[in-house]
């Protein structure tokens, strides 16, 4: 029961990371305005994400707008899109695979190795979409802190930290944990249960030997 807890939990955790793998792709706020001196426009808001921009005004309805070309974008734009979309293909396969390995389904059987192998390999995956979530989320982030203690950098084209970062990096830590959970199950199932046999065979030995006693005085009656 408590394996099978564990297994939910594990998928729930998975779940939720997959779950804000998407959304954090989808999501414009990843650079977001950043009031700071007196010439910015405080009634107005900017996001920037990996897609489009938005900008927000007052009385006015958001406006957002898809980047015009691929080529013109920053680098280290261009290599977020490529990695979180491949983070979104992998968390995929990771629930799956996780569902398909657990304890309460019956695809592979009642085969406690391959059910390990397939939670273990579920784990991995796991953990590694975490770790890839975290390479253009941490990297964003870095580029942002720095342009704002950039002197260098105008005032208009500082950003801060939008929402999408910071959910990213929830949804890697909800990864790796449910990644952990899963990746448990393997080294658990992968310890050998001899005290069961150990303790068959210790016993049998004494039960021919009072056989055998009472076969020798029997004989010896006679």
């Amino acid at each position: 029961m408590a394996c099978w807890a564990l297994q939910i939990t594990g998928l729930i955790l998975g779940g939720i990371g997959m779950i804000g793998t998407f959304a954090i792709t989808a999501m414009p706020q990843w650079r977001v305005s950043a009031f700071i001196e007196g010439n910015i426009v405080v009634f107005e808001n900017i996001w920037e994400g990996l897609w489009m921009n938005c900008a927000y005004q007052v009385n006015i309805k958001m406006q957002c707008k898809f980047y015009d070309t691929v080529l013109a974008l920053p680098p280290i734009l261009e290599v977020s899109r490529g990695l979180m979309c491949f983070a979104v293909m992998l968390s995929v396969i990771a629930f799956l695979t996780a569902i398909i390995g657990m304890k309460c389904t019956l695809c592979v059987g009642d085969n406690k190795q391959v059910r390990s192998n397939i939670l273990l390999a579920a784990g991995i995956v796991f953990i590694l979409t975490g770790l890839l979530i975290l390479i253009p989320v941490s990297w964003t982030a870095s580029n942002i802190i720095g342009d704002f203690y950039n002197p260098a950098v105008h005032a208009g084209l500082k950003r801060d930290l939008g929402a999408a970062l910071y959910l990213g990096w929830v949804s890697s830590a909800f990864l790796m944990i449910g990644g952990a959970i899963f990746c448990s199950f393997y080294s658990c199932a992968g310890k050998p249960r001899t005290w069961g046999y150990s303790s068959h065979s210790c016993h049998r030995p004494h039960k021919f030997e009072d056989v055998e006693m009472k076969s020798t005085t029997k004989h010896a009656y006679v």
